[in-house]
């Protein structure tokens, strides 16, 4: 399946797991019934558990990652960014993803894409030839935009199931599907049969990547599950081309529905009090500010959402204090 990236993949990959992360922190902050909680919590293990069996293995792959990552691949990769000018670094990022355009075009007839696969050839001629081998974008001042396919989004559309999570020793994260699909991409990329290049890829990627490494490592309470969840979001957001699948959501829609709106009436009886108490001047002061069109909007909400944010944090410490079989389902 497709979709557009542009110069920095990397960056738009930060993007899209900072907001699969605010997804689920406000999603928590809108729970305000214990049955609504229960249910939520039972939801999300089961989810867990059908989609990560193997945590414990990963858990233990992922920290293995980790301490080579920061003993060995970062500082190989700050020093690349150190003695590397930046045009340089551009072009060898550039240079990589015109090579994968052989896999793009390839598995955009797979998936009987026939004029997405011509525009992708277009792309990647015109950047071989004219782009000196891939080194300048020129195709994207053309108009014709990169689009990211691989193999496990060709088996997807052959309606191969996802399967388990899985993370690979240096490879990082995975599915089942996505891992077997990865070794019919290795095959049909030229670079894996020339000696070296794989080791300077993955010192590009790795040096792109730090922006995102350092978000996750300053912002997630779990890094390993932020990485889980915000790889999964992100492998079926291209495989549904962008379209988002609720079946894969771990809170129910409707669930979500009823929170947000239980905490909207109980702001808006809170506000009701305010306004019986209070001065209607003195109020419009204090607790609610003016829009531009005069109307009165309260600000006590942003309060009691710090609040519902603090209790959250409490409860998922309690989560992970608690013994793994009284949370593990």
């Amino acid at each position: 399946m497709a979709i557009r990236s542009y110069p920095n993949a990397n960056r738009a990959y930060v993007v899209q797991a900072f907001v699969v992360a605010s997804a689920l922190v406000f999603t928590g902050c809108a729970s305000t019934e214990k049955r609504a909680e229960a249910s939520a919590v039972d939801t999300l293990s089961t989810d867990v558990s059908q989609v990560d069996p193997f945590e414990d293995f990963n858990r233990s792959v992922y920290a293995f990652n980790m301490g080579l990552d920061k003993y060995l691949f970062k500082p190989v990769a700050d020093g690349y960014k150190f003695i590397t000018p930046d045009f340089m670094e551009t072009g060898v990022s550039n240079f990589f993803s015109n090579l994968k355009g052989i896999n793009v075009v390839l598995n955009d007839v797979l998936q009987g894409k026939f004029q997405q696969s011509a525009a992708d050839a277009g792309r990647f001629l015109t950047n071989t030839t004219i782009g000196m081998g891939g080194l300048i974008d020129v195709a994207s001042e053309f108009g014709l935009h990169h689009n990211i396919e691989d193999f496990g989004q060709t088996l997807a559309v052959w309606g191969v199931e996802e399967g388990a999570y899985l993370v690979l020793p240096i490879m990082g994260p995975t599915t089942l599907r996505d891992g077997g699909g990865l070794i019919v991409d290795k095959a049909a990329n030229p670079g894996t049969y020339v000696p070296g290049t794989e080791i300077l890829e993955g010192i590009s990627d790795r040096a792109n990547a730090e922006g995102a490494l350092n978000f996750i490592n300053e912002a997630a309470l779990d890094p390993y599950v932020f990485t889980r969840e915000s790889f999964l979001q992100y492998r079926r957001h291209l495989i549904n081309d962008g379209k988002h699948d609720s079946s894969h959501y771990a809170l129910e829609i409707d669930e979500v529905v009823e929170a947000s709106a239980d905490l909207n009436v109980d702001q808006a009886d809170a506000n009701e009090r305010v306004a019986e108490t209070n001065d209607p001047m003195e109020n419009t002061h204090q607790g609610a500010s003016e829009s531009a069109d005069g109307e009165v909007v309260p600000v006590s909400a942003f309060d009691n959402m710090v609040q519902s944010f603090e209790e959250a944090m409490l409860k998922i410490d309690q989560y992970h204090a608690a013994p793994k079989r009284s949370r593990r389902i």
